[in-house]
């Protein structure tokens, strides 16, 4: 009997494996079963419920008093907005959520961003199949079903990259403190959200009181919703942005072929191990890096400008707002491990790294056009500043000295 492709093994080490054994029979009926649940390139019932095992510990339901606590700041901040920006209130109700909450309500947007780049992913993982005309599949014949081997690998492909955001999402929910912490707002339309418990465990290491810092973040949300409420097109170009990557990835086929002799379906730590050497590359071609560059722009705009309005509404309200500012800057700047886990997973770092440099550029652009001018940068995508921009924010304010202002008002 044959080996399995690419070295993939039984537990035990076990390449000829004996079809009537009923431990083996048992094997494979699961793992078809497991595969025939994946319908596109991330499977996301997997991701679930590993993104809820992780999130279920220390996880906890709301207070009535942490609720109305999240809906009194929101409010507040987007009243304090309301004057340092033209954009109106883009927050049209409010939520208090917990770990597992977060979870189910940013899921879908979560799909939008992923699928792309493993659906591609699998795509290029299909080259390195072996010709169904010619292989022997052995005990894997099963498997492949109608679907052919094309279908396998993409119930593989959608395991492993589900218990690979599920993963992500799990250590994720610990760590964000509003819907909008990667620099978009992750929830339904208008639902500004706040994560009180995280924001508990957030606030003990700052020495400041915790009500301000729940304050400081509600702005910080209000912000992201005004932004991608009323600048329609915002959303679609960041994953225009992620789409354009995923059209450039490549397999390194050795890797690859590693990776699925590490390969355990029974065991989800191992889709973990599998992917976390990187089997897939970014091709370096113009129009990959014409991509990364267009995503880093935007996000680095995005929390560019979110964190001058925010400070703008701040500053003399709060005390601590400077150091809240400083340590909000660092934080996004930096990423933490979930993060990192994601940009493992589809090459991408959802973080912006020129985030000094675009909010001196909204301050410059408001010290010499006022907030209307500033904000009517956003009324189409071509007006918007370019990485080089972002090196000469005085030249940029002064060329947009002639801006339509009438564009702000389809925003």
């Amino acid at each position: 009997m044959t080996d399995f492709p690419f070295g993939f093994s039984l537990p035990g080490g076990g390449k000829g494996p004996d079809p009537n054994d009923p431990q083996f029979a048992a094997f494979m009926a699961q793992l078809q079963q497991i595969l025939s649940t994946s319908s596109g390139p991330v499977n996301w019932d997997l991701a679930r419920q590993v993104a809820t095992g992780l999130a279920r510990e220390g996880d906890r339901s709301l207070t009535a008093t942490e609720r109305t606590e999240v809906d009194d700041a929101l409010r507040l901040a987007d009243h304090w907005l309301d004057p340092v920006t033209s954009l109106p209130s883009g927050v049209t109700s409010t939520a208090g959520w917990s770990r597992l909450e977060w979870i189910e309500a940013t899921i879908p947007t979560w799909q939008r961003l992923c699928d792309p780049v493993a659906g591609k992913v699998v795509e290029a993982m299909g080259t390195l199949l072996p010709d169904a005309g010619s292989a022997e599949l052995g005990p894997l014949a099963g498997l492949a079903g109608a679907g052919g081997l094309g279908g396998m690998l993409g119930g593989l492909g959608g395991m492993m990259f589900g218990g690979q955001v599920g993963q992500g999402l799990g250590t994720l929910s610990s760590e964000v403190l509003s819907s909008s912490d990667i620099g978009i707002p992750l929830g339904p339309a208008g639902v500004g959200a706040l994560l009180p418990a995280n924001l508990t465990t957030f606030t003990e290491g700052l020495e400041r009181p915790a009500d301000e810092v729940r304050l400081y973040v509600a702005l910080r949300e209000a912000a992201h919703h005004r932004l991608f409420g009323h600048v329609g097109w915002l959303r679609a170009h960041v994953l225009a942005a992620v789409d354009a990557y995923a059209r450039g990835i490549t397999v390194d086929r050795s890797a690859f072929e590693d990776a699925m002799q590490r390969f355990d379906p029974t065991d989800p730590e191992s889709m973990q191990e599998a992917l976390g050497g990187g089997m897939f590359e970014q091709e370096d071609t113009p129009e990959q890096r014409l991509a990364l560059a267009r995503l880093e722009t935007a996000l680095a705009l995005v929390e560019g400008w979110v964190a001058h309005v925010v400070d703008t509404a701040a500053s003399g309200r709060l005390v601590g707002a400077a150091a809240l500012a400083e340590t909000f800057r660092r934080r996004r700047a930096a990423g933490g491990p979930a993060e990192q886990t994601f940009a493992t997973l589809v090459g991408l770092e959802l973080r912006p790294r020129r985030l000094r440099e675009a909010a001196t550029l909204w301050a410059t652009l408001a010290e010499h056009r006022g907030p209307e001018g500033r904000d009517a940068v956003w009324a189409h995508p071509d007006l918007i500043p370019s990485a080089d921009d972002l090196d000469d924010p005085k030249g940029f304010a002064l060329r947009e000295d002639d801006i339509d202002m009438s564009g702000l008002e389809d925003l």
